[in-house]
């Protein structure tokens, strides 16, 4: 399994695919961090740009499991033992290439996003965060990908719409209901970050998983 997840990391970069993910998510940094924030408004920074990574995250997962052509699916499934093991390799290769664009903005908004240095409890937060976007960017991306909407128009919209249905169900009080992307935001921007940190981040866990179990469930036949 491990094998198989490298070896589609590698055709992603080998196919230059990668390149979509990369370039969108340096135009983004370059904007949310334009210049920095000042003193205090760490929190804010770091939110806001673990929340707007999760489309360019999203687009990266879905294009890195519509890389591998449906025929070479089927049969990189009998090779590993199972579809299973043949979804599982692409959730941790995809889950792996949002962690290194994850890190990647994590490490531009400290480094030209904020004029202070957080708090190590800030710092650790934050870190949780930029995970939990890499899981909620890998989820959408694989119930948008190629193996569970095959039209490509339909798998793009989709992937847009569901990060909008993100957004504005997590800004209203049914924001359990979803990964609550505005609720860190609103978190972060009120000072309470850290006092509703293991609530959101629990809510937020919870959905993630779910969204990984409901693609592991559609694929099981496809």
């Amino acid at each position: 399994m491990i094998a198989l997840a490298a070896y589609r990391l590698a055709a992603y970069v080998r196919s230059h695919r990668v390149y979509q993910a990369l370039l969108l998510t340096l135009a983004l940094l370059a904007i949310v961090h334009g210049s920095r924030a000042p003193k205090g408004a760490e929190a804010t920074v770091l939110v806001d740009g673990a929340v707007l990574l999760v489309p360019v995250l999203a687009w990266a997962a879905r294009s890195l499991l519509d890389t591998e052509p449906d025929r070479q699916r089927e049969m990189s499934a009998i090779q590993v033992g199972g579809r299973g093991r043949e979804v599982a390799a692409g959730l941790l290769a995809a889950f792996t290439a949002c962690a290194v664009f994850a890190a990647l903005g994590l490490g531009w908004a400290l480094l030209a996003g904020v004029s202070g240095s957080p708090t190590s409890g800030l710092l650790l937060v934050a870190l949780v965060l930029y995970v939990l976007s890499a899981l909620a960017g890998t989820a959408l991306g694989a119930l948008t990908s190629r193996a569970v909407l095959p039209s490509p128009a339909i798998s793009i919209m989709s992937l847009l719409l569901g990060f909008l249905a993100m957004l504005l169900l997590s800004s209203t009080s049914l924001y359990w209901l979803t990964v609550p992307l505005i609720s860190w935001m609103k978190a972060a921007n009120t000072g309470d970050l850290l006092g509703r940190f293991p609530e959101l981040a629990a809510i937020s866990l919870a959905w993630c998983l779910l969204g990984l179990a409901a693609y592991g469930w559609l694929r099981r036949r496809s």
